[in-house]
């Protein structure tokens, strides 16, 4: 009993040592140094494979990022706030597209291409993607989708992509903070070096917020990934045995 024991304490050593090796691993990683790539145009060149900090509560602080507290809801955005609960049918368990700041928000790689034209968003998660033109045209007229209308433009160095054109199906974060279908998003890009990206998200909804409000965050540049294959439909039994519900949504 005592060699069980003295075996399982072993283990537990191991394991604990091998994860604070691992983690430590990840405190150290430091991204390349140097200065802020341009592209052939001279535009700031935001290519690469980024690290994102993971914020499924955008009202509150973490690693990486900085959240709004106490978030100005109006009666209706409170009340679906309030009223949400998950286990009545949160749509990304039923593999529905994740919207744009909740795909923003995961805590899964994302790669950015650019051209003169255009910049790419590419999420590890769900493979989901969306292509953004960066030529200062404006927007589309189109039914509303799930990632909304984006269009983008230069202010200086920054590059400012203007979002509207939702279908108010998708929740802002993991958490399930509501927004609807008057959402208008402002994300602002900017590159101070080789190695980081200051990225700002406004939130304006005024059906749901009585004022706009922002959290800003800072992506690394991780070389030393590639991006994955993800598939939600693959092996989601939760879904296909009924424990996750597809969500309603009011007409």
């Amino acid at each position: 009993m005592k060699c069980l024991a003295a075996t399982v304490l072993t283990m537990f050593v191991a394991t604990a040592g091998a994860v604070a090796l691992q983690a430590a691993g990840q405190q150290e990683y430091k991204p390349p140094a140097g200065p802020t790539p341009r592209t052939p145009s001279g535009k700031v060149d935001f290519s690469g494979v980024w690290e994102k900090p993971y914020v499924p509560d955008m009202s509150q602080d973490g690693k990486g990022q900085k959240g709004h507290a106490d978030l100005p809801f109006t009666p209706w955005g409170e009340q679906e706030w309030k009223s949400y609960d998950a286990a009545n049918g949160d749509y990304t368990g039923a593999c529905l597209p994740f919207g744009m700041t909740r795909s923003m928000n995961t805590p899964e790689p994302m790669q950015f291409m650019q051209s003169d034209k255009y910049l790419s968003f590419l999420f590890e998660q769900n493979s989901w993607f969306t292509v953004v033109p960066i030529d200062g045209r404006p927007h589309r007229d189109g039914i509303a989708t799930w990632f909304g209308d984006s269009v983008g433009h230069w202010e200086g160095d920054t590059l400012v992509i203007d979002t509207v054109n939702f279908n108010g199906k998708t929740r802002l974060d993991t958490i399930g903070h509501p927004h609807s279908d008057q959402l208008h998003l402002t994300q602002r890009f900017s590159r101070p070096d080789l190695g980081h990206i200051a990225y700002e998200v406004i939130v304006d909804d005024p059906k749901t917020f009585t004022k706009p409000w922002k959290n800003v965050r800072t992506l690394t540049l991780r070389p030393d990934w590639e991006m994955m294959e993800y598939s939600c439909e693959e092996n989601n039994k939760s879904l296909w045995e009924g424990r996750i519900k597809v969500p309603k949504y009011k007409p």
